[in-house]
């Protein structure tokens, strides 16, 4: 089994990421469970805005819709801005939008019978919007979100420091992202084991 990470980070590498750190508890408990994972981070690639797979010449999105179709179990990482989603966590959503009419051998959304949960950081609430704003688009896809298939850091209203300045609150937070990551795995094997039929 195989999972794919995109970190949605506004910072490109080697710049430290926070979100990736966190990312990283979850990553750890999926290997600990035999899943072979991976991790991209997009700030590093050119995706040009647009809804379909390949966009033209210099686009890098055929390259991670390649590594989406490859894994069993998605995650999405990203940091709180203004109590959204990053602007690269929406463009990933809005790149992943063509799966929506691109089908597998048995006439089948290429989402399905694949899961997804999500990873959000950030010195400021609005965590569990980010949430619900990744989960939903993802399920319109057509990925399946299992119960508690999410972890977060956050510090809470007001300025304060960043999830690698404190440990404030790490230990929730990486007891939150190990469920998660067995939560994925479990509803993906049962997936696997009885998969979502071509819609009649």
């Amino acid at each position: 089994m195989r999972a794919l990470v995109l970190n949605c980070t506004l910072k490109p590498s080697p710049a430290e990421s926070n979100t990736a750190k966190l990312a990283a508890v979850v990553i750890e408990a999926l290997r600990k469970q035999g899943v072979e994972t991976s991790e991209v981070r997009l700030a590093d690639l050119n995706l040009p805005p647009g809804v379909s797979t390949d966009e033209g010449p210099g686009d890098d999105w055929p390259g991670v819709h390649e590594k989406l179709l490859a894994s069993e179990i998605l995650v999405v990482a990203t940091p709180t801005w203004v109590g959204r989603p990053s602007s690269i966590a929406q463009r990933m959503l809005e790149r992943m939008d063509a799966m929506i009419s691109e089908t597998d051998d048995e006439e089948r959304p290429v989402a399905y019978n694949r899961v997804a949960g999500v990873v959000v950081t950030g010195n400021e609430d609005g965590a569990h919007h980010v949430i619900s704003e990744l989960s939903g688009g993802l399920a319109d896809i057509g990925y399946t979100i299992p119960g508690q298939a999410w972890t977060y850091w956050n510090r809470g209203p007001g300025p304060g420091p960043s999830y690698s300045e404190t440990t404030e609150g790490h230990e929730w937070s990486h007891k939150t992202g190990q469920a998660m990551a067995h939560n994925l795995v479990a509803v993906a094997k049962a997936l696997a084991a009885n998969p979502i039929g071509r819609p009649q």
